[in-house]
């Protein structure tokens, strides 16, 4: 996938795929983003304004709220 189609793609849809992507083919985010050429703070900033934040203990995005 285009780092700029991911950056586009609405936040929900980006969210679920970015965690599955996490779950089954990355150990991190970091790896995730290096992989498909995209910035974290990018994603992280996508992410937050949905309210989620990447919990590296479980390798995904969890709800704000839930945040460990």
């Amino acid at each position: 996938m285009e780092s700029a189609r991911l950056l586009r793609m609405d936040p929900y849809i980006a969210l679920s795929w970015i965690n599955m992507k996490l779950r089954n083919e990355y150990d991190t985010l970091e790896a995730l983003c290096e992989d498909l050429n995209v910035s974290m703070d990018e994603i992280a900033d996508k992410m937050k304004n949905i309210g989620y934040v990447y919990g590296h203990k479980n390798n995904q995005f969890i709800g704000i709220e839930t945040k460990e």
